[in-house]
Order: structure tokens, then C-alpha cells, then sequence
């Protein structure tokens, strides 16, 4: 379907998801949230699409929320910001966290307030080298939102996350690598084409391993030790039963590459 704020593109298995308005840094808008809901939810379906990479158009990843937009009120005429966290960032949040493939938040550039969020949503999070994150939300007297109070103290702590998040300031890509913000950070002139392999690498992985370890690490969260362990014996039993590890085993002591079909 034709898209007017994103551009999606599908080749050997990935679906790219560019956030499109560079003449506003990829600023968010309610559209946006709905082109983005229709390519996630087209490319969950389509069984040809084993990875996705949410990345930006021109110089950024996103600004964050397009603050120009008419925001959502409420019967006194206040800003009613909640409603839009109700329809648009929280639902975004859930898919990126629950969703069945893997997904890769590539920063070609500044990833800013809810935006720096929605890439922490992403199982694998990249950067070229002049990119950064940024909490920016107490810049314009805001709270952090789109996940961000759950997920950045689960990545850095809860001391840096406050710091971080009190401060607004600004993460440049290698501090952010280095944080555990960001797998890994890539030189701007080699970021594309490295993205893209890595992206390729984990399209031909076993699918439903890759699920299966994410479910196991999204519930370790909240699980106990004994809990967790009955986890890994029933996935690792379904693992156990795949196509793809008949293949991965035959490979391995054949010495060759297997050959994965995600089932």
C-alpha cells in the first residue's frame, strides 16, 4: 500500500521501515503512527519477512513528536497528552516489544525523546557514529514517555537512567555502545551497507529460535530462577522439534552453511 510518512521496502527477507518527513527530522506524527501500525502488522503476516529495520530518512533517525501537530484535548481545552500515549506511542511500544521477528532500530542520525525510545523498543539497536539519543522531555517540561521509564533503567540502571533523563542530555553513539544503549556503532560513510548485512544475517537464521530466545529473555524480567528454567525446558523443547534444527545439526556435521527456513 502507498505510504505518505514512511517508506517501506521488503528484499531477501528484510522489510526496511524508513520514517519519511526529513524536512521535519522524521518528526511523529498521528499518520505516522498509522502508516507504522500498517507496515509492522504487514510485515508480521508476510511469512517471506524474517527481519525488520525501522530507520530515518535524510539526517535523522526522528526529532521525536512533531510538536506543530494539533494535540489531543480535553473538555476544558487543555492538552490531554495521555490520550495520544493511549492511541498512538503505547501500542507502538507493545507490538515492538512483542513482535515475532526480529527488529533492528538503525540510527542514521539523532534519535530524540520518544523516538530515542521507540528504537529502545527494537530487540538490536545500531548507530552510524554521528548519531546520538537524547531523553529530551524535561527540555520542554514533559515526563518520559513511550516506554522509556521501563525500558532505560533495565539497559543502564536506574542511577544513569535518572541522570539521563533529569539532565536530557544528549548520548552520542559511542557512549550510547558503550552504555549498552547500542550493539554496535558503525562509520557514516560504511553504516548502510553494514546495517544491511546484518540485517541479511539474522533474515537467514533460524526464525523460530530467534522468537523463541526472545520470549525467553522478554520473561526473565519477571521471572524467578525455577520459573525461567521451566521456561527454557519448554522452549528449548519446541526448538527441539523445529525443521531448523534437523538442518542445523545435518549442517554441522556435514561442515557446511545450513540452510534455515524459520520453522
Amino acid at each position: 500500500m502507498p505510504f505518505a510518512t514512511i517508506r517501506c521496502d521488503t528484499q531477501a527477507g528484510v522489510t526496511t521501515v524508513a520514517l519519511a518527513r526529513p524536512e521535519r527530522l522524521n518528526a511523529i506524527t498521528a499518520a505516522m503512527h498509522a502508516e507504522l501500525r500498517a507496515a509492522l502488522d504487514a510485515a508480521a503476516t508476510d511469512v517471506a519477512v524474517r527481519c525488520v529495520v525501522l530507520t530515518g530518512a535524510g539526517r535523522a533517525f526522528s526529532s521525536g513528536q512533531d510538536l506543530t501537530e494539533d494535540l489531543p484535548r480535553d473538555r476544558e481545552g487543555r492538552p490531554d497528552l495521555g490520550s495520544a500515549l493511549d492511541r498512538d506511542y503505547n501500542p507502538l511500544i507493545r507490538r515492538l516489544v512483542d513482535f515475532p521477528k526480529v527488529t533492528i532500530a538503525a540510527l542514521n542520525g539523532p534519535a530524540v525523546g520518544a523516538a530515542a525510545n521507540i528504537a529502545l523498543a527494537c530487540d538490536i539497536v545500531v548507530a552510524a557514529r554521528s548519531a546520538f539519543l537524547q531523553e529530551a522531555f524535561t527540555q520542554i517540561a514533559l515526563v518520559p514517555d513511550a516506554g522509556g521509564t521501563w525500558l532505560l533503567p533495565r539497559i543502564v540502571g536506574l542511577k544513569r537512567a535518572l541522570a539521563l533523563m533529569l539532565t536530557a542530555d544528549p548520548v552520542p553513539a559511542e557512549d550510547a555502545e558503550r552504555m549498552g544503549l547500542v550493539y554496535k556503532v558503525y562509520d557514516d560513510a560504511s553504516f548502510a551497507a553494514e546495517t544491511a548485512a546484518l540485517a541479511q544475517r539474522l533474515a537467514a537464521g533460524p526464525g523460530l529460535s530467534l522468537r523463541l530466545t526472545k520470549q525467553a529473555l522478554r520473561a526473565s524480567l519477571d521471572n524467578d530462577l525455577d520459573a525461567q528454567l521451566a521456561l527454557e525446558r519448554e522452549l528449548q523443547s519446541d526448538a527441539g522439534r523445529s525443521r531448523d534444527f534437523i538442518e542445523g545439526v545435518t549442517a554441522f556435521r556435514e561442515k557446511r552453511k545450513p540452510r534455515f527456513e524459520g520453522r
